[in-house]
C-alpha cells in the first residue's frame, strides 16, 4: 500500500472539445491546431449533415434543423463558437453547422448542459463601433447572459472582422463601400484584421493557460499577439 501510494499520480483524462462553425479560414485553422495540439481526447464538429471527416480523430454531430435548445443533448468538456460563414466552394464546409450571433445565448446554454466547462467564442468585431470600454469586456446582453451560465471558463475573443468579398456585392454596396473606403486611415492598425492562423493560436494558448473566471481579448490584444510572440502575450493577459 505504501509503495502504492509513493507511486505516480495517474495522468488527468484529456478533455473532449466541441467546435461549432468549423469553417471559412479562421475555422479551417482552429480546428487543425486544437486537433493537432493532441491535447484533447476527441473532437466533434456540429454539422448539418453526415460528411466524411478529413482529420484523423474528428467525428462530425449531426444537429437537427431546430434550435440548438432542442437538440439532444451532447458530451463535451471544452466547447469553441466560430462565426465565420462557410465557402460555398468547400463541400464539406457547405455541410457544416454555423451558428448566427443571434443563436450564441441558446448554444451555450445547450454547451452547458452538455457538460462543457469552458467555453471559447471568437466574435467578428467591427472596427469604430464598439466603445473603447465595452472592448474587453462583456458588450452586450447576450454576453452577459453566456457569463452567468456558469462555465468554469469563458473566454471572448473579439477579432478585427474581414471585409466582404466585393463580388458578392451589389453595385451601390460596393460604391458605398469605395466612399468609405476613403476614411480606412482613420481605423486604428490595432483594430485590423489579423491574420486567422494568428488569432487559431491565440485560442490554442488561452484555452491552454486560462484560469477560471471570464477572460475578454479586445481587438488591441489579438492585433497585438499576431505581430509577434503569441505565446508571451497569452500569459501576459492571462497569468497574473
Amino acid at each position: 500500500m505504501l509503495q502504492a501510494a509513493a507511486g505516480p499520480a495517474p495522468a488527468a483524462a484529456k478533455p473532449r472539445l466541441l467546435i461549432a462553425g468549423a469553417t471559412g479560414v479562421l475555422g479551417n485553422e482552429v480546428l487543425r491546431r486544437l486537433v493537432g495540439s493532441s491535447a484533447y481526447a476527441s473532437a466533434q464538429v456540429l454539422a448539418r449533415e453526415p460528411i466524411t471527416d478529413g482529420l484523423r480523430g474528428v467525428r462530425t454531430r449531426v444537429v437537427p434543423d431546430a434550435e440548438p435548445q432542442d437538440w439532444p443533448l451532447a458530451a463535451a468538456d471544452v466547447a469553441v463558437v466560430l462565426f465565420e460563414p462557410p465557402r460555398l466552394f468547400y463541400d464539406r464546409e457547405r455541410a457544416l453547422w454555423t451558428p448566427s450571433p443571434q443563436q450564441l445565448v441558446a448554444l451555450a446554454r445547450w454547451l452547458r448542459a452538455s457538460g462543457v466547462r469552458t467555453l471559447a467564442v471568437v466574435l467578428p468585431h467591427a472596427p469604430g463601433r464598439l466603445p473603447d470600454a465595452l472592448k474587453r469586456g462583456l458588450a452586450s446582453l447576450d454576453e452577459q447572459a453566456v457569463a452567468s451560465l456558469g462555465f468554469d471558463r469563458f473566454l471572448l475573443l473579439r477579432s478585427a472582422q474581414q471585409a466582404p468579398d466585393q463580388k458578392q456585392r451589389s453595385a451601390p454596396a460596393r460604391l458605398a463601400h469605395w466612399m468609405l473606403a476613403i476614411f480606412k486611415y482613420m481605423i486604428p492598425s490595432s483594430e485590423q484584421p489579423v491574420r486567422a492562423l494568428k488569432v487559431a493560436q491565440l485560442l490554442a494558448a488561452a484555452l491552454r493557460l486560462a484560469p477560471p473566471g471570464i477572460h475578454v481579448a479586445g481587438p488591441e490584444l489579438v492585433w497585438q499577439a499576431a505581430q509577434g510572440d503569441t505565446e508571451a502575450v497569452a500569459r501576459q493577459w492571462l497569468v497574473r
